[in-house]
């Protein structure tokens, strides 16, 4: 019997989490993600932090103090983001889980899975310019 429960509460979970792994659109990931700052991790490490701005704007960083400025665009059922330094389009599939957001890199699939560490409600460290002789 217990054994049964066990099987029957595995089951009744799947439909809840297919739901949480759909592909985000358009609408739905500028609901999640505008005014935020989400910090994202990669194999159990920081990776890059990313703020939504109005507008779809955003800005990036690997966490290194240099930030980039962008946009982001839905397209065929993608979310993809061009930035200023890099004129190619970087597409991802997101998801929503429990847990936060997944991101999965679409000009690679096998490449990069990044998941949401957190929204810290802070601001991202951007250096200024450098200038030098």
């Amino acid at each position: 019997m217990r054994h049964f429960l066990i099987l029957f509460t595995a089951l009744a979970l799947l439909p809840l989490s297919s739901r949480a792994a759909d592909p985000m659109g358009a609408e739905e990931f500028d609901r999640y993600t505008k005014g935020k700052t989400l910090f994202y991790g990669f194999a159990g490490t920081a990776y890059g932090a990313e703020r939504y701005l109005p507008g779809r704007r955003v800005l990036w960083s690997f966490l290194d103090g240099h930030c980039q400025t962008g946009i982001w665009y839905e397209d065929a059922g993608q979310i993809c983001f061009v930035y200023e330094d890099n004129n190619t389009p970087q597409c991802w599939s997101f998801s929503l889980t429990p847990d936060g957001l997944n991101a999965q890199f679409q000009n690679d699939p096998q490449a990069t899975e990044l998941y949401e560490s957190g929204d810290l409600n802070e601001e991202m460290l951007c250096l200024g310019p450098e200038v030098g002789v």
